[in-house]
């Protein structure tokens, strides 16, 4: 593969990607010109591979086709992939694995994704969306768990 799918974290903690995240958001006056920057993210995310575009990988509860794949590297820290065929949906991906990739498992689990509505994110989509962005975050932790179990 010559391209990492796996997003690196920009930003020092998962606090701090929200933080950010939240800074990002309040420069734009209306929702249309935030899904615009939503769908931007989701544009920049790495090469999925489409190999991983199988059922195998996708998450359960989207209403969209999502997909994510994780690794854990050598320091205990757990990185993410992830796509979706919907433009938003990647964006909202791309939010998420800024904020949870690139964590270890006690960061990603004491990381409640409570900031989703906090940010107004799942109150701005459809229901449907809503409870897919909700279904990829508890994914994520589900994953999250499963390691520091592991």
């Amino acid at each position: 593969m010559s391209e990492d799918p796996f997003v690196r974290p920009v930003d020092d903690t998962a606090s701090d990607a929200i933080e950010a995240i939240g800074d990002e958001l309040a420069l734009f006056d209306d929702w249309m010109d935030r899904y615009q920057y939503i769908i931007e993210l989701g544009r920049k995310l790495p090469p999925f591979p489409a190999a991983w575009a199988d059922d195998a990988h996708r998450v359960p509860g989207c209403q969209s086709q999502v997909w994510l794949e994780a690794r854990v590297d050598a320091g205990g820290r757990m990185f993410f992939a992830g796509a979706s065929d919907a433009a938003i949906v990647c964006g909202l991906v791309a939010l998420l694995l800024r904020v949870y990739s690139g964590r270890d498992p006690e960061e990603i689990l004491a990381t409640q994704p409570g900031f989703l509505s906090d940010l107004g994110l799942v109150q701005a989509l459809s229901t449907n969306r809503g409870n897919g962005v909700e279904a990829m975050a508890r994914a994520i932790r589900s994953v999250a768990a499963q390691a520091k179990e592991g």
